[in-house]
C-alpha cells in the first residue's frame, strides 16, 4: 500500500531525515520519503498504518491527514 501523510512541523532537511529514518525502521515499511517542502511523508508499506503514525508523532511532528 502507498500513502501520502500530510504533516505539520517538519520545516528542514534535518527533521525530514529524522522522520524518514524513524518511519523506515517500522516493521513492514518498504519505502519512506519525507519532504519538508511539501509537508508530507510518502510511505510504501505492508502492515500497520497506526504504527507508522505513532512513529511520525514520536519525532514531535503532528499528522494533519
Amino acid at each position: 500500500m502507498e500513502k501520502k501523510i500530510y504533516i505539520d512541523g517538519m520545516f528542514d532537511a534535518d527533521t525530514a531525515a529524522k522522520v524518514q529514518a524513524t518511519v523506515s525502521a517500522v516493521s513492514g515499511v518498504v519505502k519512506c520519503v519525507a519532504d519538508p517542502n511539501k509537508s508530507q511523508v510518502f510511505v510504501e508499506f505492508d502492515g500497520d498504518e497506526g504504527a507508522i503514525n505513532k512513529a511520525i508523532e514520536s519525532t514531535g511532528i503532528s499528522i494533519l491527514g
